[in-house]
């Protein structure tokens, strides 16, 4: 090749990457603009023991309820001072199993926990915001999440029904919803209904939904991950993180009106490349003959002019039991010839790659057709119909390489592995737009991006606290694994600016960002 050609790749490269992020980086440019300022943490147990990951904030009390796998108990943080916040009080939850999830909403506090032998149904504890206990409601197996409505008459539970190690015992997934009245003591377990599966046994559903599992039913094979309710509370939504689908479910009649499959990213495209390799020893972010499962995890719901919208966080996640597993790395595959060609199988190109084996196979001649990779590593927003509006694509790697290279993927450690791996998702509306809140489990930080025009969403602003140079047990090296993220209102915020709350899983940290908000028209 010509010497000249030679030296001007990188400089071609160059401008091909800053061009693909100047695309979306279009927030100084437009309308009114919002910045996250890291206020500080409050620590609520040791690294790497689960101590914060689900929070929710109470307005009336100003605090900030999260759940606590390390101590088995539920936190009550108070922000009244939110660059001081400290502990108030912890729900003491030692008799139960996991602790999974917890919702605020009226003065009450819903705490959803496991049995001790999770694949026994589980519980949804009813306590009021100054942590005396009101009632307690059996719900099925591993309810993974539990969510109020809007209105406050509906309490949910997405009661996820994961198999044991071995794949011998695999309950069905449901949700549950409780109708709530004001003599909260009085409720029973009538209040309780279920909207299951079973149906789905019998009538067809799209094939593009992943029912997979050893020996599993359809209703056993669906695992409900996560709620978010429509702000008419009259419908929820659910992802099925493990199934790439969502469920739509009508709150009246407690039923599971129907499911949709979500597809999958393209990452032959232009646009939805990333980084295949963990031993590359570099950022790589191109197109390849992979096609990502969105498998959401966080989502929450959204209304335009009347329209209702679906936005979701696309982590993904690999069913890998003891008994059972879907997933190989590309090397160790049989391709069919045409990807056997491309030389995809090198640790440096797509041989560390995870991808699942499940539906990759078609004609069942022992070679891989497709290569179906979990998560896309991006968030995509979605209208009631489920056809997808607007994706991220490859935005997240762009962004964290260019911004916090040293972080990316983990140190690139993640990169074969769902890469940045965006878990949490909260909505806020600040002025006249709406914003999209995404947390990194993996690289860490939060993306911010204004959906305010769902087809026309663009990317505001990233911001990350973690320290490359500290060893990440070190409690000065910052917020690591956001596992769920709030957003409260200037209305409601003890400062009178809007804040956003993070629950940070792996280093048991409790964050507070402040939100700046300027408008031109100010």
């Amino acid at each position: 090749m010509n010497r000249r050609i030679l030296l001007a790749l990188p400089i071609f490269f160059l401008f091909y990457w800053a061009s693909l992020v100047n695309a979306y980086d279009r927030h100084e440019a437009v309308g009114e603009r919002i910045k996250l300022s890291y206020l500080g943490a409050y620590k609520l147990g040791p690294y790497n023991s689960g101590a914060a990951e689900i929070a929710s904030f109470d307005p009336m009390t100003k605090r900030v309820f999260v759940t606590n796998s390390h101590d088995r108990s539920v936190d009550a943080i108070s922000l009244i001072k939110p660059d001081s916040p400290k502990l108030d009080f912890s729900i003491n939850l030692t008799q139960y199993g996991a602790i999974n999830s917890v919702a605020v909403k009226n003065t009450m506090v819903a705490i959803a926990v496991s049995a001790k032998r999770p694949q026994d149904n589980g519980l949804i504890l009813l306590y009021s915001t100054g942590g005396e206990i009101l009632n307690k409601f059996t719900v099925g197996p591993m309810p993974d999440m539990v969510t109020f409505s809007a209105d406050g008459k509906y309490l949910l539970s997405a009661n996820e029904g994961e198999p044991n190690a071995d794949y011998s015992v695999d309950p069905e997934g449901s949700i549950s919803i409780i109708e709530l009245q004001k003599d909260l003591k009085a409720l029973s377990q009538e209040s309780v209904q279920t909207a299951d599966f079973k149906q789905f046994n019998r009538d067809n559903i799209d094939p593009n939904i992943r029912i997979f599992g050893k020996n599993a039913s359809v209703a056993q094979d669906l695992e409900p991950e996560y709620i978010s309710i429509s702000p008419d509370s009259t419908t929820a939504w659910v992802s099925l993180q493990e199934n790439n689908a969502l469920a739509e479910v009508s709150l009246k009649h407690a039923e599971v009106k129907r499911l949709y499959a979500l597809g999958y990213q393209d990452h032959s495209a232009k646009l939805n490349g990333f980084d295949a390799s963990d031993k590359d020893q570099q950022i790589n972010i191109k197109s390849w003959p992979v096609k990502g499962m969105y498998q959401p995890d966080s989502i929450a719901t959204y209304e335009v002019n009347g329209e209702l919208y679906i936005v979701s966080a696309n982590e993904g996640d690999a069913r890998d039991y003891k008994g059972f597993s879907e997933q190989s790395r590309v090397k160790d595959l049989n391709l069919e010839p045409l990807l056997q060609s491309q030389n995809l199988q090198y640790d440096e190109q797509l041989g560390r790659l995870k991808v699942s084996i499940v539906g990759a196979d078609p004609n069942q001649n022992g070679l891989i057709d497709t290569l179906y990779s979990f998560g896309s590593r991006s968030f995509s927003i979605w209208n009631q119909d489920v056809v997808q509006i607007y994706d991220s694509g490859s935005q997240f790697e762009q962004i964290t390489a260019r911004d916090y290279p040293k972080l990316f993927n983990l140190g690139d450690r993640r990169s074969d592995d769902k890469g940045p791996e965006p878990e949490a998702l909260t909505i806020g509306k600040i002025g006249d737009s709406s914003y999209a809140f995404i947390g990194l489990e993996r690289t860490g930080g939060i993306m911010t991006y204004n959906i305010t025009e769902p087809e026309n969403t663009f990317f505001v602003d990233y911001l990350n606290t973690i320290s490359p140079h500290l060893e990440r047990s070190d409690p000065m090296a910052g917020d690591f694994a956001p596992e769920s993220l709030v957003f409260i209102t200037a209305a409601d915020s003890p400062s009178g600016k809007p804040l956003l709350i993070a629950a940070n899983e792996v280093s048991g940290t409790l964050s507070i960002y402040r939100i700046d908000h300027t408008d031109p028209k100010d």
